[in-house]
């Protein structure tokens, strides 16, 4: 404990041990892959917790900063409130799951990288902001609310799925993967064409139940993604029924 004491990090312009500012507890006998950490208390403006982390696993009881999770390449997080933008930025494996809601650029790349989402699973039980799996290349998304806008943009690979709406522009310059909208998006971008109607949609063993529109695209970036919209949920989507 004394160790984890000692960790520097920031508080505004200055450096400070983690014990100044946090009360520490355990034993710290267990192994890396083993080790729990719980953060009991308001940390909503703690930046970068579990940045970097490959094993173990961090339990938050409230909400958590900004830059949760980023390039985590192991273990587990679990966000008892909700979390703020950058989560799980760049990440390459392990599991982040966030039981209220979470802030933009969920998964994505950093500004000026193309580099997003590489691996692993991210779960939010409530709503995510825009630009969620922004340049995605692998892993899976899954929020059960809703979503802003540019979900799956410059997405590569890998899968998200959306319980609830999308405020639309999804899979904007996409090139592969697949995004899946249960509920209302405004319209599909006119880049995308209609492919087919499927009854289900099948992500990593589960099974989310149609009928869908399924819709390829970008075709601005030659692409091949496939974008899933509910048909129940989008009537004014019918018109493109004439086009199968």
């Amino acid at each position: 404990m004394e160790e984890i004491g000692k960790l520097q990090l920031w508080e505004g312009n200055r450096q400070r041990n983690l014990s100044d500012l946090f009360h520490i507890e355990g034993d710290g006998a267990a192994t890396p892959e083993k080790l729990t950490i719980q953060v009991l208390g308001d940390v909503h403006k703690v930046r970068r917790i579990g940045a970097g982390m490959s094993a173990g696993e961090v339990i938050i009881y409230r909400d958590a900063g900004i830059h949760l999770g980023e390039e985590m390449r192991g273990g587990r997080i679990t966000v008892g409130g909700s979390a703020d933008s950058w989560t799980g930025a760049m990440m390459k494996d392990g599991v982040i799951e966030v039981k209220g809601n979470a802030g933009d650029y969920v998964g994505a790349a950093y500004r000026g990288s193309v580099k997003g989402m590489r691996g692993g699973t991210i779960i939010i039980h409530g709503n995510a902001g825009n630009e969620l799996g922004l340049f995605m290349r692998k892993g899976l998304i899954k929020v059960q609310g809703s979503v802003g806008q540019f979900a799956g943009m410059h997405m590569k690979n890998g899968t998200i799925l959306v319980r609830g709406n999308s405020e639309g522009r999804a899979g904007a310059e996409m090139t592969g993967g697949k995004i899946v909208v249960c509920g209302n998006v405004p319209s599909v971008l006119p880049t995308f064409s209609i492919d087919s109607v499927k009854p289900k949609v099948k992500i990593n063993g589960e099974e989310a139940t149609g009928p869908f529109y399924l819709f390829i695209g970008d075709v601005t970036e030659e692409g091949e993604g496939k974008l899933y919209i509910s048909q129940a949920s989008n009537p004014h989507l019918k018109f493109h029924e004439q086009y199968l």
